[in-house]
């Protein structure tokens, strides 16, 4: 079955550009263990060295021309591969997990939307079983604690006020899995929702509001440290109001969430947010629906239906952005290509400030030795050629060439 990891083995990727947290090591070497760990990392030798030959009991592969990036890390995914997070099914939730696991993502959050509470509490009981296995990080309630005049697509028949009762009902559904709820600060509840959830443990993360600057200050004194999708589904900037946009940005407390698919943000305005929150602070993310990694047509979201014409999602109802259909490896190559980032700066954009922000940086996100064995390996015109997950190759190591 694709995506289906193979039996972790010792093996040695040596040649390849590895990108690493502060630099990119041209001609190195990196090596993982038996455990899926990442031994040791360094420059492959020369022909003439004598460590040049074939290592005992390892695979030894030759990635001259390639390069290696972290394993991505989704925070703000609601499904791919046809299928949704929010279905309530088991095996929908492994189908997109396992389908942006193929792009490189190696650590999703799975995020719902908007419904029923009851029936939102039982789709995360289901998330939080796949959570338990390891196929998931956690889980991320987007709605229904949202502006009804900022709702995007989500169903406003659905919306509910930020009561910290039904916030603490939804976390405890998760069973210890949620790691983010998104809400508009500005509601009934919203500050004390925010200060219930920076007590749990649990983001508190403002989104898919009206507020203004001086209340979204106040939810970040409360403790809401991340924006959800910055930008979108909140006021612009105004020189007289300057709104959650300026407010989100200006804190250093705050990571900001951007959707790097050139629908949902101009690439100027992905580079605005770069230099005004500097890229220790931003996270890229999918914020994709069940038809990434697929093709146009129609598909759920939540409650509401979703036309995809020339890879935009919008709603059927209302001609509303609904979510993209981006993968993290497309989001890594724009990020390089057209924003001109520093390979290194994308990744820690894309791999280790979400790792850190979810309390996974001594494990994921980075190229080091002792963490978890998480990369993708990148052709010469940043396309996935491989997909390693804790050591277990995920997809194309038939396409890699053995050392001789």
């Amino acid at each position: 079955m694709p995506g289906m990891l193979t039996t972790a083995e010792r093996t040695v990727l040596t040649g390849a550009a590895l990108v690493l947290p502060e630099s990119t090591l041209a001609g190195g070497r990196l090596a993982v263990d038996g455990r899926g760990r990442i031994e040791e990392i360094g420059q492959a030798p020369g022909p003439d060295s004598a460590d040049a030959g074939a290592e005992a009991g390892a695979t030894v592969l030759d990635l001259t021309g390639y390069t290696v990036v972290p394993g991505f890390v989704d925070i703000h995914v609601h499904g791919g591969g046809g299928a949704s997070y929010a279905s309530g099914d088991p095996e929908e939730a492994l189908t997109a997990a396992r389908t942006h696991r193929e792009h490189g993502t190696t650590t999703t959050v799975a995020s719902t939307v908007t419904g029923q509470i009851d029936e939102v509490c039982r789709q995360a009981a289901v998330l939080s079983e796949l959570v338990e296995q390891g196929e998931l990080a956690g889980v991320h309630f987007e709605g229904p604690f949202i502006s009804r005049h900022r709702c995007g697509a989500h169903d406003p028949d659905l919306l509910r006020d930020p009561d910290p009762a039904l916030v603490r009902k939804l976390v405890d559904a998760a069973r210890g899995t949620a790691r983010m709820v998104t809400l508009a600060p500005e509601l009934d509840g919203g500050l004390e929702s925010v200060r219930m959830l920076a007590d749990l443990g649990v983001i508190a993360a403002v989104g898919h509001t009206d507020s203004d600057y001086d209340r979204t200050l106040a939810a970040v004194d409360a403790g809401a440290t991340v924006a959800t999708h910055l930008f979108n589904a909140m006021p612009g900037v105004n020189h007289r109001a300057p709104g959650p946009v300026v407010a989100l940005l200006e804190d250093e407390r705050v990571t900001v969430e951007l959707v790097g698919d050139g629908v949902h943000l101009h690439p100027s305005v992905v580079d605005l947010a770069l230099r005004a929150a500097g890229p220790e602070r931003v996270a890229l993310i999918t914020d994709a629906m069940g038809a990434a990694g697929m093709g146009d047509g129609l598909y759920p979201l939540g409650p509401l239906q979703v036309r995809v014409e020339d890879g935009v999602a919008r709603l059927v109802q209302g001609g509303s952005i609904a979510g993209s259909t981006l993968t993290l490896d497309v989001a890594y190559r724009r990020a390089v290509t057209l924003n001109g980032l520093a390979p290194h700066t994308a990744s820690r954009m894309i791999s280790l400030n979400p790792a850190r922000l979810l309390g996974l940086g001594d494990r994921v996100g980075s190229l080091e030795p002792g963490k978890d064995a998480d990369l993708v390996v990148l052709d010469a015109d940043w396309n996935v050629s491989a997909v390693m997950r804790k050591g277990a190759w995920v997809t194309g190591r038939d396409r890699l060439p053995v050392a001789k």
